[in-house]
């Protein structure tokens, strides 16, 4: 039985205090909200913190307000974006991602902060302590080389998260609390180019809130690959969202693929291809073939890495087809917030 290292919890009142205590503590401190990724990789010895910090009693991290804009607090469960009416009516996209996310029981402790940060992923990491000892270990963790990639100098770890893909795409922006001061990010800004540091969150920062614009007049969703219906992380995801104009022209365009690359890929050429034509079924095969392009999935994930690629042009088609209310060819994903 795998079982977690010791450490002390603390439960700070307001996100300052949180941030200072990370501050304080360093490399020795983490947060943790609803613990459903952290508490396995501590068990498999991927994080081994002397000190949790404790998020989920921060008032100002918690509730939805969803009249005009969507502001949306950190500490909100994945259950509660799934299930919320307005949610599902007005950004139907953010409501379905957050209903992909692993099972039931997982949803309803996890938050749709901690989905935003959660750690990147791969075959040669998310191991046992054991297993990766006896593999001399990879550069993500106690290692020097990228077991993927031998002649890299990062990590290619895979951006795993259901939820940033659509927040890239409706162009939403967090509320990083410090230790003295608050800043602002758009979601694009937040996620970097290397597996190990994959956030531009400082450390001691703390994710309070996810505000996301009126996207009234949107079509939108969100379509996640996996090999089981349930519980699996994403070997692809994919976010369109489209603004119409009149006669059905695309007057603008969003596509954000997910775990295809340590962080979320914008597929701007099959964007800007779809601005000024009409979404039909010849445009949307067209930007498909576009979109798939800057997808890099390598071997440290399930199932072929060749499959994966291609399944970013059908999935990106189908998505297309689904929001100009076209067949998709498939049954609707497991767990859509229709």
């Amino acid at each position: 039985m795998l079982r977690l290292p010791p450490f002390r919890y603390a439960a700070p009142a307001t996100a300052r205090d949180a941030a200072r205590l990370l501050a304080d503590y360093g490399p020795d401190a983490m947060p943790v909200a609803g613990g459903t990724d952290l508490y396995p990789n501590m068990k498999r010895r991927q994080f081994t913190p002397r000190l949790l910090v404790g998020l989920r009693g921060l008032e100002e991290a918690c509730g939805i307000d969803a009249n005009g804009t969507l502001s949306l607090g950190a500490m909100v469960t994945l259950s509660e974006v799934a299930s919320h009416r307005g949610l599902r009516e007005r950004w139907p996209a953010v409501a379905r991602s957050a209903s992909l996310v692993s099972s039931p029981p997982l949803r309803n402790q996890g938050t749709i902060g901690g989905n935003l940060c959660v750690d990147t992923r791969c075959n040669y990491y998310n191991q046992t302590e054991e297993w990766r000892a006896s593999i001399g270990y990879c550069m993500k963790k106690d290692g020097h080389v990228c077991l993927v990639a031998p002649g890299s100098d990062v990590c290619w770890a895979l951006s795993s998260s259901d939820t940033a893909p659509v927040m890239i795409a409706l162009d939403a922006e967090v509320t990083l609390v410090g230790p003295v001061e608050d800043r602002r990010v758009r979601v694009r800004d937040l996620y970097g180019p290397d597996g190990i540091a994959y956030l531009a969150k400082r450390r001691e920062e703390i994710l309070t809130r996810i505000d996301v614009p009126d996207r009234a007049g949107w079509r939108m969703t969100y379509r996640k690959l996996r090999r089981r219906g349930s519980i699996d992380f994403p070997i692809l995801g994919v976010a369109a969202a489209v603004r119409l104009g009149p006669g059905g022209v695309v007057e603008e365009a969003r596509i954000v693929l997910g775990a295809v690359h340590t962080s979320p890929v914008i597929a701007g050429a099959a964007e800007e291809f779809l601005r000024g034509r009409m979404l039909d079924a010849e445009t949307i095969e067209m930007a498909a073939g576009i979109a798939y392009k800057p997808a890099k999935p390598l071997d440290n994930a399930d199932l072929s890495y060749a499959w994966r690629k291609r399944m970013a042009r059908v999935e990106v088609a189908r998505a297309l087809r689904e929001l100009a209310g076209l067949p998709t060819g498939d049954l609707a994903p497991t767990g859509a917030a229709d």
